[in-house]
């Protein structure tokens, strides 16, 4: 077997940049003895994707590395730090060392932790994204932003630590429940609103292809997906500016999981709700059309995502738990807003007054 797969493109960062494959069974066929400096690797996945993709990924990766394995529960609630520690445990009781490589096979929960992960032990080790959901090959997989969630709060508590490389196999999204898969159309969604008009309205007229998995358009969508974050995470790494526009939706999204504990929505629907949300608040200030509201409420429901607050939610919980939004500075809650389709901003004037005329419409 030829290992010929050449990176999509590559994410051009201070001090290190690395590439990103993407393809459909691309898995076997990518060089990895590139990103091994040692000859330990852990991989750690989930007790959903184990029983699917363990065998298959270790079998490769074996040849490259002597390879181990954690697996841990699936779900948001594992992202926390009881599974941080059984990472930290496994390397330590298995003399794992500095040129030891960590390996994310999962989805961004998995992604998240192991990145963590590879952040703090013995002060920082490498790691490679294999990304199996949609959402996190098209968002959390790319930029380096790696945590844990706080009971208090989601994603609280991390580090930026770059992988080595992201491999996306667009057949690993066979793994996904429709659920999980339109989870993370939102977030494709979200990347045509905040930087690119026309990436908008191609998703728009491909609904149908996006919907029944078609490879085809699935490339096109998280190969400009990633485009657009790779260039946006170049240009401010440590999200000191325009990185912040990745997060349009997700100051609401984020209240909504921690209000939840994260045992209701899943991050993409969250998300959902929360670009609504944000496109509601920028058409209060003038910047959308109720018809770009309409557009955006008439997709997210194409992929049965929500658009609607839940019903327990009141303004005053809310503001509870955006109060704690890392964007939040001198006690001002910041948000992302549309000055137009294709152009977000972070709004740092005051927010409350906007925030109370747009709590009063829901």
């Amino acid at each position: 077997m030829k290992l010929n797969v050449k990176p999509s493109l590559v994410v051009s960062i201070p001090k290190r940049s690395y590439p990103i494959f993407v393809g459909v069974d691309i898995f076997e066929n990518v060089d990895y003895s590139q990103f091994f400096i040692g000859n330990k690797a852990l991989i750690v996945t989930d007790d959903h994707i184990a029983p699917i993709l363990l065998d298959r990924v270790t079998k490769t990766l074996s040849k490259f590395a002597d390879v181990d394995f954690l697996i841990l529960k699936s779900g948001e609630t594992s992202k926390n730090m009881e599974s941080l520690s059984r990472i930290h445990s496994k390397l330590i009781e298995n003399n794992f060392d500095r040129s030891s490589t960590l390996i994310a096979l999962g989805g961004g929960v998995i992604g998240d932790i192991t990145g963590f992960a590879a952040a703090t032990y013995q002060r920082g080790i490498n790691y490679i994204q294999l990304p199996t959901t949609l959402l996190a090959q098209v968002d959390s997989s790319v930029g380096g932003k790696t945590g844990v969630n706080h009971p208090l709060g989601k994603n609280m508590i991390g580090a930026f630590h770059q992988p080595l490389a992201v491999v996306i196999d667009i057949s690993f999204l066979s793994t996904l429940s429709d659920r999980q898969y339109c989870s993370g159309v939102a977030e494709v969604i979200k990347y045509g609103l905040i930087k690119d008009k026309d990436f908008y309205s191609w998703l728009i007229e491909n609904i149908k292809m996006l919907k029944c998995r078609d490879h085809s358009a699935l490339i096109t969508a998280v190969e400009a997906s990633i485009q657009i974050k790779a260039a946006v995470v170049a240009a401010d790494e440590r999200e000191e500016n325009i990185r912040a526009i990745l997060n349009f939706g997700h100051t609401f999204g984020h209240a909504i999981e921690s209000f939840q504990r994260y045992e209701g929505f899943l991050h993409g629907e969250a998300i959902s709700v929360g670009m609504i949300l944000a496109m509601s608040a920028s058409g209060l200030l003038g910047q959308t059309s109720d018809a770009d509201l309409d557009l955006l409420t008439n997709a997210l429901q194409q992929f049965e995502l929500p658009v609607n607050v839940p019903k327990d939610m009141t303004k005053e919980i809310f503001l509870d738990y955006m109060d704690r939004d890392k964007k939040v500075l001198d006690g001002n809650i910041r948000l992302i807003l549309l000055k137009s389709i294709g152009h977000a901003y972070l709004e740092s004037t005051e927010t409350k007054p906007l925030l109370d005329k747009l709590f009063k419409t829901l």
